[in-house]
């Protein structure tokens, strides 16, 4: 292990014993952040993690499941160009598509990560840590032994999120998929039976069915994508449909068999119909990765989701000196956002650690307060869901005094140009009272480079009467602001 060179005060203080300013546990993205944002503060830190520095969205999710995503998206976008239509003459080369997948993910190997947090002065410690205590965490070593780290200043979890089982009879046997699998999977599966109709669903149904699978989606309830505007949900199985996707609403699981380890899974559905598949994907949620982090030694509940303030303290603690950061704490899991997050909680600690004001750091407790209003996501599907900020109906249920403004994506002229027979839609929502935006949704080819847009108008509270200032380039489909605008004008 290296010690830090910044500052002589975290040498070790006993056997087997550490001090820093702060630890943080988990170095995913979040932790990551976290760990910059402190350092650049003056601090002192220490970096806990049981398996590769760059966490879930490195090596399991976001950067594999795009790499995977993205030939297939590339492929239907050639399709739907006369002309080049015409070139397109065979399928994809899988082999070709996992090669690029598993360069992205770096093979599964964190040496690069593993620089980066030197470059920056920070110690890793790898193993599991587990809270021992106020302001102690106890890191059980892959080779044996333990040692402890105590903090001055912070305790940061950023341990995220794990996917979530349902208890369906016959699960266990089944040996299903879960994100990790599908993302990381060596080959496609002939028949692939993906349960849930959320983002993870969606875009591995997208995925593999691209690379050759038979895609059955499984969805429970009357629609996909259900936290997001209704025609999200109806363009997205409307695509996957096309592709050749089998999708099925309103159809849940009740029971699983798999009598051969080798063979294929049974489905058993609602209302007595099986299905039979090579692999099952639950893609059915998401639970907090605390459970074994050692809550209960500081009166906090194992297992539970990890509520804070608007600096990423945990609530529940009065002396504040433990924070909660990205997935743990159910604000938003995504990892934009819990690097936003992470940004927040350094500044905020890096402040108080001072005896500053945390108002006074450049990421502080006032710049919180958009983490539930302005949250940005994205749908790598075929087409795209890209949205911001309230649904109509989020609006609606929060009181506000609304208008909502639609418009056809596919009758602007950039939109014609980008593909033949574009489809897509798009959506703000206006708060009346305050005169700016609180939703966007843009459905359609390419439209997630247009989220930001959105993103900064909600985000800045942009009148709605100055973005007519705001002029897009013609002809390219963020003509679209415009043609809302005129549909809001009437």
């Amino acid at each position: 292990m290296t010690k830090p060179a910044q500052d002589p005060s975290a040498a070790e203080t006993s056997a087997g014993a550490r001090s820093y300013d702060v630890v943080v546990v988990g170095a995913g993205p979040v932790g990551e952040n976290v760990a910059d944002r402190v350092r650049a503060a003056g601090l002192t830190v220490a970096v806990v993690e049981n398996e590769l520095v760059g966490g879930e969205c490195s090596y399991w999710a976001c950067m594999p499941s795009k790499a995977l995503l993205r030939p297939a998206i590339a492929l239907a976008d050639a399709r739907r160009l006369a002309g080049a239509r015409q070139a397109v003459t065979g399928s994809l080369d899988v082999a070709a598509v996992l090669a690029r997948r598993d360069a992205f993910a770096s093979h599964w190997h964190d040496d690069g990560q593993v620089g980066w947090l030197k470059g920056i002065g920070a110690d890793l410690v790898r193993g599991h840590g587990r809270l021992d205590g106020p302001r102690r965490v106890r890191v059980e070593q892959p080779e044996g032994g333990s040692v402890l780290l105590t903090a001055r200043h912070a305790v940061v979890v950023s341990t995220g999120s794990r996917a979530m089982l349902p208890h369906i009879p016959g699960i266990d046997r089944a040996r299903p998929w879960i994100s990790r699998d599908a993302t990381s999977a060596s080959a496609a599966p002939p028949r692939l039976a993906v349960v849930g109709g959320g983002v993870v669903g969606v875009e591995m149904a997208t995925a593999w069915q691209a690379l050759g699978s038979e895609v059955t989606l499984l969805v429970r309830g009357p629609r996909l994508l259900p936290n997001l505007e209704p025609f999200a949900g109806e363009l997205v199985a409307a695509g996957l449909a096309e592709a050749g996707v089998d999708v099925r609403t309103d159809t849940p699981v009740t029971a699983l068999d798999r009598p051969d380890p080798a063979g294929p899974v049974t489905l058993q559905l609602q209302g007595g119909a099986t299905l039979e598949a090579d692999e099952v994907l639950f893609a059915t949620g998401r639970v907090p990765h605390t459970d074994d982090l050692g809550l209960d030694t500081v009166g906090l509940r194992p297992g539970s989701w990890l509520e804070v303030d608007d600096s990423l303290r945990v609530t529940a603690l009065g002396d504040g000196w433990l924070y909660a950061v990205g997935d743990v704490n159910h604000r938003a899991l995504l990892t934009h956002q819990g690097k936003y997050q992470a940004r927040i909680a350094g500044a905020a600690i890096g402040a108080r650690a001072a005896g500053r004001p945390v108002d006074s750091a450049p990421w502080g407790a006032h710049s919180a307060t958009a983490d539930n209003a302005t949250v940005p996501q994205v749908v790598f599907t075929d087409p795209e869901v890209a949205a911001v900020g309230l649904t109509a109906a989020q609006a609606e249920g929060a009181g506000l005094r609304t208008r909502v403004v639609d418009y056809d994506l596919g009758s602007v002229a950039g939109a014609g140009l980008y593909a033949d027979g574009y489809r897509g839609h798009a959506r703000i929502v206006v708060d009346l009272d305050r005169g700016h935006l609180v939703g966007a949704t843009l459905v359609g080819a390419a439209v997630s480079e247009l989220l930001h847009s959105a993103t900064i108008a909600i985000a800045a509270q942009v009148p709605i009467e100055r973005l007519w200032h705001a002029v897009p380039s013609y002809p390219t489909i963020s003509e679209i602001w415009l043609r809302l605008l005129e549909e809001y004008r009437g």
